[in-house]
């Protein structure tokens, strides 16, 4: 198992196009966390905005700070819809931002987040890093790193990592394991270039498996050769 894991699942991946939440799926998700939290893993979570804005949805003339700024509330619209699906099911969870909303979230401290995660509870890191021209994975690669987590869990649509991609490509061939420089080097487009450099310099892996699949999130953190079926490992 491992002791601490921060996981980064899309927006897109909690919603039913133009139907809102999906309760079933993410209701799944979170008795799948607490499944792993209950083995022993401490966890926190980032979650994508993407169910309600990308910044390539903005028309051409918007400013591309202002477009990212709609980013950043977008995750946390969706961090709250989360905080509070597990308030149902009795696990603690707090959204933390780097700036100040109101009492709708609390400030991000590295101490705070360790304590909630200590305690069986989940932080949710929203807001991104309060800046534009940063992706969710940058922040997810920066807690990570904050909160010294033995591994970073990519959420996907996607099995692990292709040198094609695989949806238009049957011929593309996945990575069981991959570095974090030979992505860069041959520009796969996994994981956004800055997360990957902050996760290598801090010496902490990641892990690239498919959401979809029950029990997969509890799988991951198992760090077992289960998971390794649907997945890539990215190493230093």
């Amino acid at each position: 198992m491992f002791k601490r894991v921060i996981i980064k699942i899309s927006g897109e991946a909690l919603a039913i196009e133009g139907k809102g939440y999906n309760n079933d799926l993410i209701e799944e998700i979170v008795k799948d966390i607490n499944k792993a939290i209950l083995k022993g893993t401490q966890i926190s979570l980032v979650i994508g905005g993407g169910n309600y804005w990308r910044g390539r949805s903005s028309s051409v003339e918007m400013d591309r700070t202002k477009a990212d700024q709609i980013g950043m509330l977008a995750t946390v619209m969706n961090a709250i819809y989360l905080c509070d699906s597990f308030r149902r099911e009795g696990i603690p969870s707090k959204v933390m931002t780097p700036f100040k909303i109101g009492t709708m979230t609390k400030e991000f401290t590295k101490e705070e987040a360790l304590d909630i995660m200590k305690d069986g509870g989940v932080p949710i890191f929203a807001g991104g890093l309060g800046h534009p021209f940063f992706s969710t994975d940058t922040i997810t690669s920066l807690r990570g790193a904050e909160l010294n987590c033995d591994c970073i869990l990519y959420a996907k649509n996607i099995d692990g990592i292709y040198d094609a991609d695989p949806m238009v490509n049957k011929e593309a061939k996945k990575y069981k394991t991959i570095t974090y420089r030979e992505i860069i080097k041959d520009n796969l487009k996994a994981i956004d270039v800055t997360a990957m450099q902050i996760s290598e310099e801090a010496k902490v892996t990641s892990l690239v498996f498919a959401l979809n699949g029950k029990g997969n999130i509890s799988k991951a953190c198992e760090n077992n050769e289960a998971i390794y079926k649907i997945s890539t490992k990215i190493t230093i």
